[in-house]
């Protein structure tokens, strides 16, 4: 497996939910002096959506070239619509990515912003309020969503702000040789430097060229980790090859736990739980988490590797929605990640397996229906996906 390519000597502040997110990137936006490129997957009509598409017209309204790309899927066709009048007006440029599906089924699920090519934002973090729902923008939540994001200065910026830019030319209207060449310019590998703190590298998932580059990076954290592993995931449902590394992880004596999200989609739930009796078989621990909705996506490996990202542990988000994570090596940054975890775990409720051992045939049925149903659907959507 091509390994990850680490950069060294960035600075990179972990963010906690939108309370902490939203504040730096307008500062950073409110400061743009050249250009803006901002990307994400949801971009709500709520009040806090609205203070970030304000600060982006302010930098438009100083000059400053701004460039928006939102999902369709994820936005909703009606905001799109509304926001392009909006943007058009103020000088922003705006494009939608995939609208009706007409280039098939991938959604760019990625939360990325890149000001001035000096800072840049990525992460799960959508555009919305924290303290509502991102699937029912009505309901209120008990607490506000727990996700997480990143901000990062240093030479990563460079790759962040080439991939973003990348990202924007191919939502739009590229001839053939033009992609052609884009996608080959794409496919270098970029530089490294040394091994000095703080060491991260900038993975994608594509179609194309990255199309297992986020699963393979867990896939090598897992496997040389000697310790531990910490896992923070709304929606579990990886397939073989990620199931037998934390399998194989467990068995070698390493101390597995995943915190999982629970009370979302019913359908998602039984999907997670066919997975639980295997994984407690094997001495993974199972932690479900229900104190509000679990967003995040981030993990931690043993002293100093960690991920913080877009990408779901799901076939959706490894094999089929374009992703973007940031991989961290760095010891500090890797105890505050756990620290977080362990804090989510914390108000989680554990899973036993004797929690499994006296449930009804129905609902045993559900949950296998559940599964086979998902993998089918991935089988069709997602090539190689087991």
């Amino acid at each position: 497996m091509r390994s990850v390519s680490y950069v060294a000597n960035n600075d990179i502040t972990l963010l906690e939910t939108g309370q902490q997110l939203f504040p730096a990137m307008i500062a950073a936006i409110d400061a743009a002096a050249h250009d803006i490129l901002f990307e994400t997957y949801i971009f709500a009509e709520d009040e806090v959506a609205r203070g970030i598409e304000a600060a982006l017209i302010r930098a438009a309204g100083r000059g400053v070239k701004v460039r928006v790309l939102v999902d369709w899927f994820g936005t909703g066709h009606r905001a799109c619509c509304r926001r392009a009048e909006a943007f058009a007006q103020a000088g922003v440029h705006y494009r939608v990515f995939n609208p009706w599906f007409k280039r098939g089924i991938a959604r760019t699920h990625r939360k990325i912003t890149v000001v001035d090519g000096e800072i840049a934002f990525i992460g799960g973090i959508n555009i919305n309020d924290d303290m509502l729902c991102d699937y029912e923008p009505h309901r209120p939540l008990p607490a506000p969503r727990w996700d997480f994001a990143v901000q990062v200065r240093g030479p990563l910026v460079a790759q962040i702000h080439f991939e973003a830019q990348a990202q924007w030319m191919r939502a739009g209207r590229l001839d053939l040789f033009s992609r052609i060449g884009l996608f080959r310019e794409t496919r270098r590998t970029p530089p490294t430097e040394g091994a000095r703190p703080m060491r991260a590298a900038f993975v994608v998932r594509d179609n194309l060229r990255n199309r297992r580059t986020i699963q393979r990076a867990y896939l090598q954290a897992i496997g040389q980790a000697r310790k531990s592993v910490l896992l923070a995931n709304p929606y579990f449902a990886p397939g073989r090859k990620f199931r037998e590394a934390l399998a194989r992880a467990a068995r070698r004596g390493v101390k597995v736990t995943l915190l999982i999200g629970v009370g979302e989609f019913k359908m998602q739930d039984a999907v997670a739980r066919s997975f639980y009796p295997k994984l407690l078989a094997h001495g993974i621990h199972v932690v479900e988490y229900r104190k509000t909705q679990l967003h995040a996506k981030i993990a931690v490996v043993d002293d100093d590797w960690s991920t913080v990202g877009s990408s779901n542990c799901d076939g959706l988000s490894l094999f089929v929605n374009q992703e973007a994570n940031i991989v961290v090596k760095n010891a500090a940054f890797a105890r505050a990640v756990r620290a977080h975890i362990e804090r989510g775990i914390a108000d989680g409720e554990v899973v036993h397996m004797a929690d499994f051992e006296g449930i009804g045939w129905v609902r045993r049925v559900r949950y296998e229906m559940a599964y086979l149903l998902y993998k089918l659907t991935m089988r069709i959507f997602a090539i190689g996906y087991a």
